[in-house]
């Protein structure tokens, strides 16, 4: 039977949470009209959320991505494209509440959540999802990547009763990241280029997807990238005269369904003379976990287990 189609179980006595939980996530649990209630603090400011709630609307893909891997059901996710870990949420039967950057506020009205997760592309709609219902911003800090993902899940752990599962599976994150670590200081250095149509760009330290050079280790190819959203326009002669040892893509339009063309943007007679291309360290990344659910549980894992399977060959 789908988890969809099961229900939670009332709420019960109050639970112990963590000492890393209670530290991070919870400024106190104040019960009220016989369910628990806490005070979650998130990334646009402090709101009392039920313990355990019962009817969950997700607009934040690494969230569901997290509460997914920790066995939470949902009641209502955006549309739109979603990794085969989530696939299972694109069936007709799954209630759906818009679009990660645009919500339908009458559909999410209509589930009477007693809980909405936002975060990221959808964080901009915090205030007019707060009148719904308690909502939340689990947004990712990207200056201290993991830590924000392990708080993120520490804090969803511990509003559903999952605590220990996430403090395991944080553990084998954790252990992940520092074998691959080990690994990429025996690389070289790298350099992160996302690809839409046959455009370019260049993300390194601090950048959103700075995560393979602060946290995974990799050295930056080039340390004085323009740091933001669009990352630094680039062309075939940048890589060349940058000639990185690593060249890690991520095909974006592959990321939202559009096809993809990365491959055939540069393979050129510019790229190809570049050292990366040369000696078969081209890595394509899984555009859909590093471009629409990073900051998931699970899709973190999934990054670091791609870099160190592709780390293999050296």
């Amino acid at each position: 039977m789908s988890h969809f189609l099961k229900r939670r179980a009332l709420p019960g006595l109050p639970r112990l949470f963590s000492a890393a939980v209670l530290a991070l996530a919870f400024a106190q649990a104040t019960p009220a009209l016989g369910q628990e209630k806490m005070e979650v603090r998130h990334a646009q400011g402090t709101t009392s959320v039920p313990h355990n709630p019962q009817r969950v609307v997700v607009f934040d893909l690494a969230s569901l991505d997290t509460l997914d891997a920790l066995g939470i059901e949902v009641d209502g996710v955006p549309g739109g494209v979603l990794p085969d870990d989530l696939s299972e949420y694109a069936a007709d039967g799954i209630p759906k509440v818009g679009t990660v950057f645009e919500p339908d506020y009458e559909a999410v009205n209509a589930l009477e959540p007693d809980l909405i997760i936002v975060g990221g592309r959808s964080a901009a709609k915090y205030q007019d999802l707060s009148r719904i219902a308690p909502t939340i911003d689990l947004t990712i800090d990207t200056a201290d990547y993991l830590a924000d993902v392990a708080k993120n899940v520490e804090l969803l752990g511990g509003i559903f009763d999952k605590e220990k599962e996430a403090e395991s599976r944080l553990a084998a994150l954790r252990q992940s990241v520092e074998g691959l670590r080990a690994a990429t200081s025996k690389i070289g250095n790298g350099l992160l280029v996302l690809t839409t149509g046959t455009k370019m760009s260049a993300y390194g330290p601090g950048s959103r997807f700075g995560i393979l050079h602060g946290t995974f280790g990799v050295t930056p190819a080039i340390k004085d990238l323009q740091v933001s959203q669009h990352g630094q326009s680039i062309s075939s002669e940048f890589i060349l005269q940058t000639n990185p040892d690593w060249l890690f893509v991520i095909d974006r339009d592959a990321a939202i369904g559009r096809g993809g063309a990365a491959k055939t943007v540069l393979d050129n007679e510019l790229v190809t003379q570049a050292k990366a291309w040369k000696e078969d360290q081209v890595v394509y990344l899984d555009p859909v976990n590093w471009y629409l659910v990073g900051g998931g549980l699970r899709s973190v894992q999934n990054m670091v287990d791609q870099l160190a399977q592709a780390f293999k060959k050296g």
